[in-house]
């Protein structure tokens, strides 16, 4: 059972100061064999729970979505022991279900990102074996880890949907409104710039892994004038108000 394994969060900074929340240790994350990772993983103990944490971005949020080490940072939380990671994303809503503030568990992923590092099986030996492994991908996300937030959605009183298709884009800048036009015929409901490889690669070194995303902003041409920076973040206070009252109750 999930309840059992070793439990990983990535996202923004700040997401382990959640209400009860005690930081036990700051885990100084020496170079994987892939790189740095984006910061030390903080882990915290919640209602006598270990729970661990990773500021995707980085501690000061300096790394751009297309800069991310996503492979480094995987491997630094499974060296941890890490079986289970929710990988945490503020994203524009496309669908009229994914208002700002709105909680998503996705169930897909498109994946329009490009010159990435995209997977450990490159042709080339390293630490996650030698050759080319072709994982099955058709389901994206663990089906018992996305069940598990829905329920503690549902004990918390978070109002989360419970699909959803995930635009992995490029950044870091926006979207235009004609791509955001393509990304709702390709039958997207969400955008975001960090979904990948972040959800292949976990699945390629056998982590359980979900995502619990946040709408902060209408997709570009959803809504009337340009899309600010202060709107972003007002949204992103009430929504991840609500995603850290999810973690608490899973």
């Amino acid at each position: 059972m999930i309840t059992d394994k070793i439990l990983a969060v990535i996202g923004g900074t700040g997401l382990e100061q959640m209400d009860g929340a005690e930081i036990v240790q700051r885990i100084r994350v020496k170079n994987t064999p892939f790189g740095a990772a984006s910061s030390d993983i903080v882990e915290v103990s919640l209602d006598g729970r270990s729970i661990l944490f990773l500021s995707r971005h980085g501690e000061d949020h300096s790394i751009p979505p297309h800069k991310i080490n996503y492979r480094a940072n995987l491997w630094a939380l499974k060296e941890q022991g890490v079986e289970v990671v929710i990988g945490v994303a503020a994203v524009g809503g496309i669908s009229s279900m994914v208002a700002p503030g709105q909680v998503v568990i996705p169930d897909q992923i498109v994946d329009y990102t490009w010159g990435r590092e995209h997977t450990f099986f490159d042709g080339s030996e390293s630490a996650a074996g030698a050759g080319v492994e072709h994982i099955d991908f058709s389901w994206p996300y663990c089906a018992e880890l996305r069940g598990w937030l829905l329920r503690a959605a549902n004990r918390a009183k978070v109002d989360a949907l419970d699909v959803g298709v995930y635009a992995a884009t490029q950044g870091p800048r926006l979207e235009s409104v004609a791509e955001i036009r393509r990304l709702e015929q390709d039958g997207c409901d969400l955008v975001g710039m960090t979904g990948m490889p972040e959800a292949a690669l976990a699945r390629e070194i056998g982590l359980c892994y979900a995502c619990c995303a946040v709408s902060a902003n209408w997709a570009a041409g959803k809504s009337e004038g340009e899309i600010t920076m202060e709107e972003i973040n007002e949204n992103l206070k009430e929504g991840m108000a609500r995603v850290k009252a999810l973690l608490a109750a899973l």
